[in-house]
This record gives C-alpha cells, sequence and structure tokens, in this order.
C-alpha cells in the first residue's frame, strides 16, 4: 500500500484528496467525511488501512469547508458542488463506489448515479436527527439507483438499523452508537466492531464488482 495525497480545485475551493493505493486496484473506493468531523474519523482511517490489502484503493475527499478551518458544514447543495468537483478530478478509470459517513454518506447517495459510480457505501447514514423520526432522508437511501451497502451502529440516535427502509444491504455494528463507538456491555470489542465494517464493506464491493 502507498499514501499520497494532493489538492485538488472545486466549484467551492480547494478539497484534498487522500489516496490509500493498493498494489493491484480492482475498484476504487472515494469516502467522504461527516460535518462534525474530517477523513481521519476512525471508521474511514479503518477503510483506508485495511482494503488495499483487498486490491481496492481507498481515497477520502476533505471538503473544502473544513480545509478552509470552517467549523460548521455549508448547504447540502456546496457539498454536493465541492464533492463533484473533486469526483471529477480523480484519475482512475477502475470501478468507482462512492461513500462516506454521515453528512458524507448523504452527498455520496444523492451524487452516486450521476457521478458513474457502480455502488455506494453509506457509514452511520443519519437517516434523522436524534428523537426527530419525522424528519427522514429516507428518499435519499431510495434515490442512489446503484447498489447500496449501509453500515449502522445498532444503537445510533440517527437511525436504528430496523429503522432504514427496505432495498439497501445493511450490516449492523452490534452495540455501536453514530461514531461506532461500543459500550462495555457490547456483545464486541471495540476492535471487533471496526473489523466488522472493513470486512462488510470489502466483502461487498468483491460481490458487486466482481471478478
Amino acid at each position: 500500500m502507498t499514501w499520497t495525497k494532493r489538492f485538488v480545485e472545486t466549484p467551492e475551493g480547494p478539497a484534498r484528496l487522500i489516496y490509500d493505493r493498493a498494489r493491484r486496484t480492482t475498484a476504487t473506493l472515494v469516502l467522504g467525511h461527516g460535518a462534525g468531523g474530517g477523513p481521519d474519523a476512525w471508521d474511514l482511517e479503518v477503510l483506508a488501512a485495511a482494503l488495499p490489502e483487498y486490491d481496492i484503493t481507498v481515497i477520502r475527499v476533505e471538503q473544502p469547508w473544513r480545509l478552509a478551518g470552517k467549523r460548521v458544514a455549508p448547504s447540502p447543495e456546496v457539498l454536493d458542488r465541492a464533492w463533484t468537483g473533486a469526483i471529477n478530478a480523480l484519475r482512475t478509470r477502475n470501478p468507482l463506489i462512492l461513500g462516506g459517513r454521515s453528512a458524507g454518506a448523504r452527498v455520496a447517495c444523492r451524487t452516486a448515479r450521476r457521478l458513474g459510480a457502480v455502488g455506494c457505501v453509506a457509514l452511520a447514514f443519519p437517516l434523522h436527527p436524534p428523537k426527530r423520526p419525522e424528519k427522514s432522508r429516507a428518499e435519499e437511501l431510495l434515490a442512489t439507483r446503484v447498489p447500496t451497502l449501509v453500515v449502522q451502529g445498532e444503537r445510533d440516535p440517527f437511525g436504528r438499523p430496523e429503522e432504514l427502509p427496505e432495498g439497501s444491504d445493511v450490516t449492523i455494528v452490534p452495540g455501536a452508537d453514530h461514531e461506532f463507538r461500543v459500550g462495555r456491555s457490547s456483545p464486541v470489542s471495540q476492535e471487533d466492531a471496526l473489523a466488522i465494517i472493513a470486512e462488510s464493506v470489502a466483502e461487498w464491493i468483491a460481490r458487486i464488482v466482481g471478478p
């Protein structure tokens, strides 16, 4: 695996691309971060570290707003424009899969089809604000129009796995919250929880991309 980074221009300012390259790439997974964190979120880092061993190159995108040091994420329209600019700057020709965690998952779901992705990975999809199930964002998951994997913590206050709409593949991380943290009473350790994320994403990508 080799690690590099580069900056690309988008309509909303420069974004940073962080590459974790496989020696032999069979697919490329591009991941966006959430509104409360960056590309160093541990689920994103776990995928970046693990997936190259499965011949999957991982590219993490740091949105322009965060790169500029701003604390509050802009509107969905601005996020989508910046994300689109970053994806269009990629040099990959492999099967492309878009994904992200939380707000980044929403961006990936909204743009996957029109950006030519063959699949979408939604980590900790924020189905609704905590304790506000009537504010559902299920339509974003249903509108991806590409194979979609949702990796959701069992006790995520932004939407438990049983609340997710039908039509997506779902991996449940036992005992995990929105950040995939597990408590002392969880049936799995923190290490095992993160391994579940990496292994389920790797297996799912291999299934949709094929040999």
